[in-house]
């Protein structure tokens, strides 16, 4: 099942990312490396106490500004605040509350979940024990200070956030479990795929909602092994997006992706590879996972000798760069494959 999600946040120049690199940039008992990502990621699987979680840096929240680039990154961060389980607020203990911490404040209290806020930069704790108190005036709990630079004060932020994790799911930390995300545009099928799966030859299937995680987890055994799917939203092209909740869609997809071990890749027979297949196939292989590309709806085709052939050559030549991925040729709707 999805593990816990701990959002970092604050303004820009709070030392976020110093914190986030900290924790995951260094050989600690609290960091499992996971393999086979050749990109920058904004988050990464932690473990502290013995319970999973997957920690995520935001770009800065710049409030007050009509630059397009500060208010999509404001956006970003505003999502991951949306699928947190606990959010960790950053803020510089040098600097005191200054009014954008005040609206970042203000924006976290409407979500109502567990915070931990953190006063960063505290490079001489014992010196700085009279400046914590200020940030009572924020609102939440008790204010840790810490050095992310010196790593000091870390492991208390750590514990805290331990203990506003909601309770362990069955099956969370088992390490058997392979992460299948099914990824693609909208109608090509996933959640057919997904709901076929699950209703045949199941021992064990239980469904979480996905209103604070990428799309829907849900948990499937068999004679052959453990596999969470990921059904995900449609991904859609930028210029076809106007409206938040698609934008959130597409995050928790790009999510689901960092998440999985491996992705299907479902296209639209009928329509065969687009650009934007392209574009969703290529976060896949960037993210260095295994890929299983699935043609659907392939009872739709007119068939004759060697146009399964054909057609997967076709799918070869515009996914030039997945040729190491098997194609499968199926339909959910009839439950068959070719």
């Amino acid at each position: 099942m999805a593990k816990p999600m701990v959002a970092i946040v604050g303004r820009p120049n709070v030392g976020k990312s110093t914190f986030f690199n900290y924790i995951v940039g260094k050989r600690l008992s609290i960091v499992k490396d996971e393999p086979g990502v050749t990109r920058d990621r904004i988050y990464a699987e932690a473990n502290w106490r013995g319970r999973d979680f997957t920690l995520v840096d935001t770009a800065g929240i710049e409030t007050g500004t009509k630059d397009t680039i500060l208010n999509q990154m404001k956006e970003q961060a505003n999502i991951a605040i949306s699928i947190a389980d606990v959010i960790v607020f950053v803020t510089d203990i040098n600097q005191g509350i200054t009014p954008q911490d005040e609206v970042v404040a203000t924006m976290i209290r409407k979500t109502s979940k567990p915070v931990v806020l953190v006063c960063n930069k505290a490079d001489n704790i014992g010196k700085m024990k009279d400046d914590i108190y200020e940030f009572y005036n924020l609102g939440f709990d008790t204010p840790y200070p810490v050095s992310s630079t010196n790593a000091l004060g870390i492991g208390d932020v750590l514990d805290a956030i331990y203990e506003n994790l909601p309770p362990q799911e069955e099956n969370e930390n088992d390490d058997d479990i392979i992460n299948v995300a099914v990824i693609g545009k909208p109608n090509v099928g996933k959640s057919s795929l997904v709901n076929k799966i699950l209703g045949e030859n199941r021992v064990i299937v239980s469904d979480v909602a996905g209103t604070t995680r990428d799309a829907i987890d849900s948990y499937f055994e068999n004679q052959t092994g453990k596999y969470n799917f990921i059904d995900t939203a449609g991904i859609r092209r930028k210029s076809k997006i106007n409206e938040s909740i698609e934008k959130f869609s597409i995050m928790r997809s790009l999510l689901a992706v960092e998440r999985a071990d491996v992705c299907l890749l479902l296209i639209d027979a009928t329509e065969g590879v687009t650009e934007q297949d392209t574009k969703i196939a290529g976060e896949a292989h960037e993210a260095g996972k295994g890929i299983i590309i699935v043609i659907n709806k392939w009872d739709e085709i007119e068939k004759e000798t060697g146009t399964l052939e054909k057609y997967k050559k076709e799918v070869y030549t515009k996914l030039a760069y997945l040729t190491y991925a098997p194609v499968l040729f199926i339909s959910a709707k009839t439950r068959t494959k070719s």
